[in-house]
């Protein structure tokens, strides 16, 4: 990976096993960022010495003593038009490494975030997203039917952790409008289009506005991070409506009550109870 013609942040996952799992582009990134901020300097002349890669900017150390006073320069430098290439000691930085202030703080002044190709979508998504990263599931596909999609949306609408999905682009639009209408048309989302390859975007804003940026259209490949929801305890009544759907789906009532009494903050007794008396009521 060239280094972008103007100023990034550019997110590096490093090999969490061999070195010799690096790829070219960490290889080309790292001899032509501008600056590495890497998590153990140390560490990291190692990786270098083994991928026998000689930094060619400066490198600076960037760890959790450091991250909140660093951060000002290297957006400072990133302003400038010059290239930052975060690094971790093995991995990808933002999730559960440093990398996720330094982020938020990009997207706050409008400077440009992207990483290097990864495996996997998921974590690079959810790592440029700018939503909290310690705590997060990954929900892929939702089903393509409206009505079915809804369902699985109002279990998760009382989920409190960041959630990553995959969508076809010609269903994103539909999958934006049920996701505002039924987790609630102000929670953050970020759709990630086409990531780490040349056409890249990275849209954020709440699920209504994403919604009428998508309505016209969208190609490639998708990501979407959304919000997870304020901690708050769900009444019993709204509970039981989500013990209801899943099951529905086919789910046995005690796992439906675990799941959604660990969802939502519920008491696991008094719902699983309430949902027997239910049963019994239309039976």
């Amino acid at each position: 990976m060239s280094p972008p013609s103007t100023g990034a942040l550019v997110l590096a996952a490093t090999p969490i096993g061999s070195h010799r799992d690096a790829s070219e582009s960490l290889r080309s990134l790292l001899a032509d960022a501008d600056i590495v901020a890497a998590e153990d300097t140390r560490k990291f002349g190692t990786l270098l010495r083994r991928l026998q890669v000689a930094a060619g900017g400066r490198v600076v150390s960037f760890y959790e003593g450091n991250e909140e006073a660093r951060t000002g320069e290297l957006l400072d430098a990133i302003a400038a038009g010059r290239t930052v290439a975060l690094v971790t000691d093995a991995g990808m930085p933002s999730v559960s490494d440093p990398g996720y202030r330094i982020v938020r703080a990009c997207i706050e002044r409008d400077l440009r975030v992207t990483a290097l190709p990864g495996p996997s979508a998921v974590l690079t998504a959810l790592a440029v997203s700018g939503l909290p990263t310690d705590r997060f599931c990954f929900e892929g596909f939702l089903p393509r039917k409206s009505g079915e999609r809804r369902a699985r949306l109002t279990l998760l609408a009382a989920e409190t952790r960041t959630m990553v999905f995959f969508e076809a682009p010609h269903r994103l639009a539909g999958f934006l409008t049920d996701a505002a209408e039924v987790v609630g048309a102000d929670r953050a989302a970020v759709v990630c289009r086409e990531l780490t390859k040349p056409y890249e975007e990275v849209v954020r804003g709440t699920l209504t506005s994403l919604r009428e940026w998508a309505t016209g259209g969208v190609r490639g490949e998708v990501t979407v991070v959304v919000g997870g929801a304020g901690e708050q305890r769900t009444g019993v009544d709204d509970a039981l409506e989500l013990v209801a759907a899943r099951i529905e789906d086919g789910e046995k009532l005690s796992s439906a009550v675990r799941g959604v009494a660990d969802a939502t903050g519920a008491n696991r007794k008094e719902l699983y109870e309430a949902a027997l008396a239910a049963r019994k009521d239309t039976a």
